[in-house]
This record gives C-alpha cells, sequence and structure tokens, in this order.
C-alpha cells in the first residue's frame, strides 16, 4: 500500500502568529487505491476505499517512516511549503504610510 506522508499546516481557525507551534505535526495517509465514481442518485463521490478517511498523527518524521516501514507501506513524504513569517505590531495599523485599500 502506498501512504502519503506531509507536514500537519495550520489550521485556518488559528489567528495570528499564535499557532505556528502547534503545526509542527507530520500526517500519514493513504493513498487511494480506486477511482471515485458519482454516485447516480445524488451524485456525490463514491469509493469503495475506506482507507481514504484514515489519517495517522505523528510528532516527527522518523516516527512517521518508522511505522510506514514497520507496515510494509511505501511511503512519500511531499516537502513542507515555506513559511513566511511577517511580525507586525498593533501600531502599524495606523501607520500613515501604509498603503490604502480604498482611494478618495
Amino acid at each position: 500500500m502506498k501512504v502519503r506522508i506531509f507536514q500537519k499546516p495550520k489550521s485556518t481557525m488559528q489567528s495570528g502568529n499564535s499557532g505556528w507551534g502547534k503545526s509542527a505535526g507530520w500526517m500519514m495517509e493513504f493513498i487511494r487505491q480506486h477511482r471515485a465514481q458519482p454516485d447516480s442518485l445524488m451524485g456525490w463521490q463514491s469509493s469503495g476505499d475506506t482507507l481514504k478517511t484514515i489519517h495517522i498523527e505523528f510528532d516527527t518524521l522518523d516516527q512517521a517512516l518508522d511505522y510506514a516501514k514497520s507496515h510494509g507501506f511505501e511511503a512519500t513524504v511531499l516537502p513542507s511549503p515555506a513559511r513566511r513569517r511577517r511580525f507586525k505590531t498593533y501600531a502599524d495599523n495606523f501607520d500613515f504610510r501604509r498603503k490604502q485599500a480604498w482611494t478618495h
């Protein structure tokens, strides 16, 4: 079986810089083995592949790779996207040199 290992992204419900430390975990998910087909009645996507719903969390990449190797899974590691942090203070909201969202 093939699995995909990637770094867990920051939740959209986390505001500002407060959630960066909690998003360092790694996720392992199974790659879909069967093609999804639209259901004839409702039009929803359906598949007989129930492993697609399983997501396993790990603290480190090494733990995820060890788990995949011990269970005989073929693992593909996806690189993490570069994170850009821009620090701002509350006073920056009132800076007269900032770009205006609206024009006169």
